[in-house]
């Protein structure tokens, strides 16, 4: 779950559909799996295998604010498994203004460390885990400062549901202003290949309105497929949040080969 600050220009999509769509047909010739966790804002207590990569991409968000919609290009998540319960996230949007050049929006470095094994892992009991890292300086005005960010986050399970809490804070790129942001995830398995998904979240930070928001969507995943397909609408609740936004993306991994073939 990361920090985020809202960009008031109009922004018009990059048409790389397309190209998704190819890189994800390629990839699944490869022996991959996928836990498909978009498209939340924040996360689970897991981490990608040791060797592993597994990409996230929004491909379309559409957000209504003061009377205003806002399209933006596809945003990318890439987890790497270091070792086992640890994993290197890297975070970032590209955005296309009218009458502007490309914006760098929102990236982002951290470590995900799992420090307690939990129904994830497919163990008993409650999962926990850590994230933390630099906020990376943004080419929108005014975020051209690095920030931090760290959370904890906890994966449980209260059948039939399956449940992850978010709690963290850190300074933002703007002005180094503190912040804290807070998540609850509940998923619901409907059939094998489809889960029902709620999330409620928010970020207050000092001197700006909380953007505090609630989503409702579903992940799926098609048959004898490794890709895992997502949707979801999300609705403001409080006045530093977007009206409403919709968004759609994909989820999907693969094992990196190691430089001896093993």
């Amino acid at each position: 779950m990361k920090s985020k600050t809202s960009v008031t220009t109009k922004i018009t999509p990059i048409p790389i559909k397309r190209w998704c769509l190819l890189l994800v047909s390629s990839l699944m010739l490869f022996d991959s799996s996928a836990w498909g966790y978009r498209p939340f804002v924040s996360t689970d207590a897991a981490v990608a295998d040791p060797k592993e990569m597994e990409i996230e991409i929004g491909y379309f968000n559409l957000e209504h604010a003061k009377g205003q919609d806002t399209f933006i290009v596809p945003k990318v998540v890439l987890n790497y498994g270091i070792i086992r319960d640890l994993e290197l996230v890297a975070e970032f949007e590209v955005a296309k203004p009218p009458d502007e050049g490309v914006q760098l929006v929102d990236p982002g470095l951290f470590l995900k460390a799992v420090l307690r094994e939990g129904v994830l892992q497919e163990k008993e009991g409650i999962g926990f885990a850590v994230e933390a890292g630099p906020l990376l300086p943004s080419t929108v005005q005014g975020e051209r400062r690095p920030g931090f960010e760290g959370i904890g986050i906890l994966s449980g399970r209260l059948a039939p549901f399956t449940y992850h809490v978010n709690f963290g804070g850190g300074v933002d790129r703007a002005e180094a202003n503190p912040f804290a942001i807070w998540g609850v995830i509940v998923e619901l398995p409907v059939i094998p290949s489809l889960r029902l998904v709620g999330e409620v979240n928010g970020e207050s930070a000092k001197g700006k309105l909380a953007n505090n928001s609630g989503l409702l969507g579903f992940i799926w995943q098609p048959p004898s497929s490794n890709v895992f397909f997502d949707a979801g609408i999300r609705r403001g609740i409080s006045s530093g949040a977007p009206d409403w936004s919709f968004t759609m993306g994909l989820t999907f991994s693969f094992r990196v080969p190691s430089s001896t073939g093993k």
